[in-house]
């Protein structure tokens, strides 16, 4: 029986040619990280990106609310963790907005209009248990809209996946976290 050789691809031979890489670096300079490779719709990827940081800006706000209004012998801790969930949201804010400008776009950070931009709601709530409630709604919220976004992207735009994915991860956290609070009130 005898063998055929087969060999493997060589490196080359899935990369483009150093010589055209150049070339196509040069070229549309001032577009920054969006080269001709860039697969998706850039307009839409920056609309969810600015409807994701709405999203982002108005968990800020309602954590910071919650944890200053949060009153009762569990408040502490609790208060302490809505804190906590506060920062974690103002990094995403941040990330997105990163994001959005290496693509080529502008953050939008505009007040007017940034609850009907946000998936979630901003929900004052009355008492502990209705704040942990809102929070966790919210959090189930951008839960499934980051899941959309990713399963939109797809590998299209394998960078802003990437960050949707950290962010996706610490939702889910927090989601965790929540769910954990309510049932020991």
């Amino acid at each position: 029986m005898s063998r055929t050789n087969v060999a493997a691809p060589s490196e080359s031979s899935f990369l483009t040619d150093i010589k055209t890489l150049r070339e196509r670096a040069r070229k549309h300079i001032e577009e920054g990280a969006v080269t001709e490779d860039y697969k998706a719709d850039r307009e839409t990827v920056l609309r969810l990106l600015n409807e994701a940081l709405a999203t982002e800006l108005i968990c800020v706000l309602r954590y910071r609310r919650h944890h200053f209004m949060a009153k009762g012998i569990n408040a502490e801790p609790i208060a302490a963790e809505f804190l906590v969930h506060a920062n974690e949201e103002q990094a995403h804010a941040d990330s997105i907005a990163t994001r959005i400008v290496q693509l080529g776009g502008e953050p939008n950070f505009n007040p007017e209009g940034l609850s009907t931009r946000s998936h979630s709601e901003y929900v004052e709530a009355d008492g502990l248990v209705d704040m942990i409630k809102e929070n966790l709604v919210a959090e189930r919220i951008a839960i499934d809209s980051y899941l959309e976004m990713i399963r939109y992207i797809g590998d299209r735009d394998p960078t802003t996946r990437r960050v949707l994915e950290q962010i996706l991860a610490v939702e889910e956290e927090h989601a965790d976290e929540l769910s954990d609070m309510l049932h020991d009130q």
